[in-house]
């Protein structure tokens, strides 16, 4: 069943630091072109004076200049980062201030699936705008990877980049070309130690260990791929069937730009032409959940996309889950 909510408005925002794959093979101390080579990524940024909210307020900012409103069209902003800046209070809530609306009462929460958290959000929340509580909702995905990043764990470490996307989502009506067709995830938690950070909750907790190592993030991209070879090809069919389409009526496929292996993956073995993917690896890394919304941002922006054509949303997350959606923009 298909909901009828409209995305409006995409702003993104990138530190100003940039960080380059041969300033890495220093850092990482690997030959010339060792990075790129592993990771496809030429840059990357990192933030440095910006905090996770700050780069969530400005992505938002620019979305609402893109949708031409103001932040009092806006009736709740939904986090939707695999990062927080911190444990308590929700990062949402911190976006809010630095916006310069703390008294404005606008509710402000998040949802959390690490990569696929934008797809979860806009899914959840579609229900929620169709069926009339909110009218328009903003989704904005800050991440800052870098500060957790282990540098023993080269591969991984090279990967990764910061920044922020936002988007303004609102209701839509039958009449409307914008809709979702079909949205679908699965979770196998076989796959849970993949991709991890393990300290910093209740396990874990600063009090019980004075180590380093559980406080950074871990991630075996083999078993990661190997997982999701097997899995993704049933999945995709079974979301584009429910959304009664084949991958060729599919204009845009905006992946989680996980890394160059799954690219490979994504286009090999889902039949996914060079035209239809967006690919933005190379001038981001991975930015974790803040990818998804990046890649819709970059689409737009170099006209790659245009009202009423279909889009599929795509990616893995740690769990390990699987998330797509095809959606009408």
């Amino acid at each position: 069943m298909s909901q009828y909510v409209k995305i409006i408005g995409v702003g993104k925002y990138m530190p100003r630091r940039v960080v380059t794959s041969e300033e890495l093979d220093q850092k990482l101390r690997v030959k010339p072109g060792w990075v790129e080579r592993k990771t496809d990524v030429r840059s990357r940024h990192y933030a440095e004076t910006e905090t996770a909210s700050e780069m969530g307020a400005y992505a938002i900012q620019e979305a609402l200049e893109a949708a031409q409103l103001s932040f009092e069209d806006i009736d709740c902003i939904v986090a939707v980062s695999g990062t927080a800046e911190q444990e308590i209070p929700c990062t949402a809530s911190l976006i809010q201030k630095a916006l310069g609306q703390e008294h404005s009462g606008v509710p402000a929460f998040d949802i959390n699936s690490t990569c696929l958290s934008f797809l979860v959000g806009l899914d959840m929340m579609s229900y929620v705008i169709e069926a009339g509580r909110y009218q328009r909702v903003v989704f904005v995905s800050s991440e800052i990877a870098s500060i957790g990043l282990n540098w023993e764990h080269k591969e991984s470490a090279a990967l990764f980049g910061d920044g922020a996307a936002a988007v303004i989502v609102e209701r839509g009506d039958q009449q409307a070309v914008s809709r979702i067709l079909s949205s679908k995830m699965e979770t196998y938690s076989a796959g849970a130690e993949f991709s991890q950070i393990r300290g910093g909750g209740t396990k874990l907790h600063p009090r019980i260990t004075q180590e380093l190592e559980p406080f950074l993030f871990e991630m075996n991209g083999k078993a990661i791929y190997k997982m999701a070879a097997k899995l993704l090809p049933d999945f995709v069919d079974t979301l584009l069937k429910e959304a009664n389409c084949t991958m060729a009526d599919i204009d845009v496929v905006i992946p989680h730009q996980g890394s160059a292996m799954a690219m490979r993956l994504i286009t090999k073995k889902l039949g996914i032409s060079e035209q239809q993917l967006m690919y933005i690896t190379p001038t981001h890394g991975n930015t974790i959940a803040a990818s998804l919304p990046m890649g819709l941002y970059e689409a737009l922006h170099q006209g790659r996309l245009k009202r009423g054509d279909r889009i599929l949303l795509l990616g893995t997350s740690a769990g390990l889950s699987l998330g797509g959606m095809v959606l009408v923009y």
